[in-house]
């Protein structure tokens, strides 16, 4: 019974064999070659590949402006004005985090001392509560698409070779039916199982390379900007005890 079912899909094997035993071996010839799980496979590593270049051509460009705009902001903020003035001066532009992070602790910072408030120590719990959350809002949007980066990074490989283990098995069914071991005959099967694996760590190789360098992106930038709220909060806090 099993040999009755597997007898066509060898045949098919054999002829595809044969097809690509002249010794042409181009990608598409081995594609072509494949049966449907192997091309599966290949198909899934290459949509793969595509989708880890567009999330790290994105990151790329998103942790550049990030940088771009910090040390702008960082140069306004330093610039000698005062806490107030920046705020207006600011208004509603705030397109980047920091700028952001500043907008909240001035807004609870104002909230607070118009309330009439007296504690400072809970005016001061509430400002650096209010900029951990946006600072930690910030970092997760910052997050978006390294999943993606680590999840074909570690599994590229491994779908690759499962490609190249039912492409092996098939290619040993068809040289069996075609009672054949002549190097031409099983060159062409192992070159076509063994594309999968190649498919497999060209999307794995560079998604780890990208996931690596943006991580280290990522915790550079998430350093730089907790610091800046360490530094607000310390202004601030140095004006609440003044009671400015």
């Amino acid at each position: 019974m099993i040999e009755f079912i597997l007898r066509p899909q060898i045949m098919f094997q054999a002829t595809e064999l044969g097809a690509i035993g002249g010794g042409d071996f181009s990608f598409w010839s081995l594609f072509t070659a494949a049966d449907w799980v192997v091309k599966s496979v290949m198909i899934l590593l290459v949509v793969a590949s595509v989708w880890s270049w567009v999330v790290a051509i994105n990151k790329a460009v998103m942790f550049f402006l990030l940088r771009r705009k910090a040390t702008s902001f960082e140069d306004t903020f330093w610039s000698g004005r005062t806490l107030d003035e920046l705020a207006k001066a600011l208004g509603n532009d705030t397109r980047d985090p920091m700028s952001r992070v500043f907008a909240a602790a001035m807004r609870e910072y104002n909230e607070s001392r118009a309330s009439g408030g007296r504690s400072d120590i809970a005016t001061h719990e509430r400002i650096d509560s209010v900029m951990n959350l946006v600072v930690n809002r910030e970092l997760a949007k910052c997050e978006r698409g390294m999943p993606v980066l680590a999840t074909v990074a570690s599994a590229s490989v491994f779908v690759g070779l499962f490609g190249t283990v039912w492409g092996i098995m098939n290619a040993f069914r068809a040289i069996a039916a075609s009672q054949n071991t002549n190097l031409s005959v099983v060159a062409p099967g192992i070159a076509e199982a063994l594309f999968a694996t190649a498919l497999g760590l060209i999307a794995a190789i560079p998604a780890l390379v990208f996931y690596n360098m943006f991580t280290s992106d990522l915790d550079k930038y998430g350093g730089r900007l907790e610091g800046y709220a360490d530094e607000l909060s310390a202004i601030l806090s140095r004006k609440l005890n003044k009671g400015a």
